[in-house]
């Protein structure tokens, strides 16, 4: 495991290195907006497809909710591979291919994982791998910001976040219940549910929430406060299902909320 760590994170930096040299070559490639926004959304829906695949995994191999991660998995395995085409596509900036290639990277070996039988080692590679598709998706989404001069509204972005936050949240819980009990699982949890209650707060108090919005806000918050205790009680454990029930619910709201926050704001 440390090895693929330090495999990941060489690999990483070396990409880091190439795209700072091959900036001053690439500095007049420019983005249409439109297409920037366009890809901007793919690219942060990725986010939360890298946590959603792990989730799904560990699921499924508890054989918990199997069925429905079994259907999920499928599905955000699909989406995640062509949204790596179409940013492929249309993007011609060296920066962004080179994070595109180690993302893809660490997809491939993902997408592979999932096909395999389930074990605790398996499982704790599937973590790391959504980090780095993680990681990677998010660099890609400031990059194409940069790139295009493009400054995306506060709302919108945490808007967005959140819809990756709820299934992080549920990947570490359904972890620690797996088997992987250590301090990290722990610490990513408990970070994750802290940003997840400010973000959900401060999107409550935004004074230019429509009707709709403040509604279906209104609906995730109840959701939230349903499973919010038993996050508290990782170590406790227990209700993996309505966790798994609960987060889907939580992401499929946030996702029509960010939408509603793009129509008000770009």
């Amino acid at each position: 495991m440390k090895q693929l760590l330090l495999r990941i994170t060489m690999l990483f930096g070396i990409l880091m290195l190439t795209s700072s040299i091959s900036m001053a070559g690439n500095s007049a490639n420019k983005l249409v907006k439109k297409d920037a926004i366009n890809l901007i959304n793919i690219a942060g829906e990725q986010r939360m497809l890298s946590q959603r695949i792990a989730k799904d995994y560990i699921y499924m191999g508890k054989k918990i909710a199997a069925n429905k991660a079994r259907k999920e998995l499928k599905s955000a395995l699909k989406e995640f591979g062509t949204n790596l085409n179409k940013i492929s596509t249309m993007i011609n900036d060296q920066e962004i291919n080179n994070l595109l290639s180690f993302v893809k990277m660490s997809f491939t070996e993902l997408q592979g994982l999932t096909k395999k039988p389930f074990s605790i080692d398996n499982a704790q590679l599937a973590l790391d791998l959504s980090e780095s598709m993680l990681e990677g998706s998010q660099y890609i989404v400031d990059s194409l910001k940069k790139l295009a001069n493009i400054k995306e509204s506060k709302v919108v972005a945490i808007s967005g976040k959140e819809k990756m936050l709820s299934q992080r949240i549920a990947k570490y819980y359904i972890a620690y219940q797996a088997g992987i009990q250590d301090k990290n699982t722990i610490d990513q949890m408990n970070s994750a549910v802290s940003e997840f209650q400010k973000n959900l707060k401060y999107l409550m108090k935004n004074k230019d929430n429509t009707a709709t919005i403040n509604q279906k806000l209104a609906n995730v918050e109840h959701l939230w406060g349903i499973v919010y205790k038993f996050y508290l009680d990782i170590q406790k454990g227990g209700l993996p299902f309505i966790v798994y029930k609960t987060t889907d619910d939580i992401s499929k709201e946030m996702e029509e909320i960010t939408k509603l926050y793009i129509e008000r704001y770009q």
